[in-house]
């Protein structure tokens, strides 16, 4: 899903002073020689270059550039949909113009602007090259065109009346009204900027107390209005509203309050301005499915603008990847893990219940800053084989359990597994049992901390045996979890391992005895 980021977008490179560019006379007149660069268009679109990007950027006020790769799928859904807009924008004779440039032969753009994700949109006003607008999370020419003439005019509708208002509100979408006393103040410049920034959806403003009245409002409120009812309110206090949080509340409504993630949904999902994603994955088929995702719902209308919640069934084959990329494997389900779109930090649930309690706990951490970061290996402990149980990471896994002298014996463990809890002080009395036997290692592993990719892996906790010398032979323990039954397969695992280690040396001896008395009767029919 987003980062990783999965997670979204810019492109342009640069020209030098115009004073200075090639064909323009100090003045800034075209010289006689030399012409101004063409710009073509195609369907009202600028088609975009280096060689014309000034000319752009000086004959019109505003420009709107949209910086692609032409062979991006994203790049072409959105082309479609932009070109349309420049088609109504036109028509409507609104003082804009749209413009497009393909990085894949304009690279210098996509240094200048700082470009990573396609497409990527900005808008230039005035000419100013150094300071254009983002336009994110826009993908359709409806919403094109309201945020654009959101940039030239007034960002919200004035509602001056309660007709005016009940009329205004969608009966079947989403609508946000301001209840603002004084519309030019701090906050409503707050709502305008909101307003700017969800283009998507329609914003009014209104002053009038018989509007306060109707509604019920009291006191400086912005209200979200669902199929014409008020599903959300926010006090609107001077200096505790920020433009940027407001906007990505709002926006989390165009979404379910848990949402699905498929094809359909994957681009919406993103174009959330919610950097914080909390992911449930499990099998829709399971009896345990509507119970975890009743508790998974039942929190998620806490967290709404801070952390966007997120369904993954495991059942669907075309989630694999997103499945592939959180590495959930089948005996962690159902799981839960917190991804941070902006640095691809991952996070697990450091519990096996999918429960209220445990969910709100682990959002409430994770905010505070005190939640477990998931990495690929953890550093390896001072002492970590000191003790009779070797506690091993991904980073000194491999050197340990593949070896030519030890047999290696590991526990691989969730620490908030009850199961795990009870087997551990066991485990321990296991590695107390070997501690001076020569040539054994009694360790343990925490598997959801740590990368190490093992196949056909059972509930927490697993177990394996590493023999001497191999690389690749790994036996799967699957008897009692008692310390008389590990004890015993150990046991006949060394033994095995001693028996076949003894017929080696045995069949060695024999070859080079039979390559001795094959040399001697060689040498006597030569004689």
């Amino acid at each position: 899903m987003r980062a990783p980021g999965l997670l979204f977008l810019l492109a342009l490179g640069g020209l030098t002073a115009r004073a200075a560019a090639p064909g323009i006379e100090p003045t800034g007149e075209p010289s006689e020689e030399t012409a101004l660069p063409e710009i073509e268009e195609e369907g009202h679109v600028f088609i975009l270059k280096k060689s014309n990007f000034d000319r752009a950027l000086k004959e019109n006020r505003y420009l709107l550039v949209e910086f692609y790769i032409a062979l991006s799928g994203p790049s072409q859904t959105l082309a479609a949909e932009f070109a349309r807009a420049a088609e109504e924008l036109k028509r409507a004779a609104v003082d804009v113009r749209l413009g497009k440039v393909d990085v894949t032969d304009q690279k210098d753009f996509k240094k200048e602007f700082n470009i990573q994700d396609f497409p990527t949109l900005k808008f230039f006003v005035d000419g100013d090259r150094s300071n254009p607008i983002d336009c994110k999370g826009v993908r359709e020419a409806s919403a094109f065109v309201t945020w654009v003439r959101r940039r030239l005019g007034s960002c919200t509708a004035h509602l001056n009346s309660t007709d005016q208002a009940k009329a205004f509100i969608d009966p079947e979408g989403l609508t946000v009204i301001g209840f603002l006393k004084s519309p030019q103040g701090g906050v409503g410049e707050v709502f305008c900027n909101a307003a700017r920034s969800t283009p998507e959806l329609p914003f009014g403003v209104t002053a009038s107390d018989e509007v306060f009245a109707h509604f019920g409002i009291r006191e400086d409120m912005i209200v979200i209005f669902q199929k014409g009812k008020p599903v959300y309110n926010e006090a609107a206090e001077e200096g505790k509203l920020n433009d940027v949080e407001l906007a990505r509340l709002i926006k989390t409504f165009t979404m379910d309050l848990v949402t699905e993630y498929n094809l359909e949904t994957s681009v919406k999902i993103f174009d959330v301005p919610v950097e914080n994603h909390i992911l449930l994955f499990i099998p829709k088929s399971s009896n345990a499915f509507s119970k975890a995702y009743e508790e998974f719902k039942s929190v998620a209308q806490e967290f709404r603008g801070k952390i966007m919640f997120i369904l993954v069934d495991t059942d669907e084959s075309r989630n694999g990847r997103v499945i592939e990329y959180f590495q959930v494997i089948k005996i962690e389900v159902p799981a839960v893990q917190i991804l941070n779109l902006t640095s691809d930090a991952r996070y697990k649930m450091p519990a096996e219940r999918v429960v209220g309690k445990n969910l709100r706990s682990f959002c409430q951490s994770y905010l505070e800053g005190t939640a477990k970061q998931h990495l690929s290996s953890e550093e390896i402990q001072e002492g970590w084989d000191q003790k009779p149980v070797k506690v091993l990471v991904r980073k000194n896994f491999d050197r340990v359990v593949f070896n030519k002298k030890n047999h290696v014996f590991v526990m691989f463990y969730a620490p908030w597994s009850e199961a795990c809890q009870n087997v551990l002080p066991i485990w321990d009395e296991l590695g107390e049992m070997y501690e001076k036997r020569k040539n054994v290692v009694i360790a343990k592993l925490d598997y959801t901390a740590n990368n190490v990719q093992l196949l056909n892996v059972e509930r927490y906790p697993f177990f394996r045996y590493f023999p001497v010398g191999s690389a690749t032979q790994i036996d799967p323990y699957q008897g009692e979890h008692t310390l008389d039954a590990f004890a015993e397969f150990l046991e006949e695992k060394i033994k095995a391992e001693e028996k076949i280690k003894a017929e080696k040396k045995v069949s060695s001896k024999t070859k080079k005895s039979d390559v001795k008395k094959e040399a001697r009767i060689t040498k006597k029919e030569e004689l």
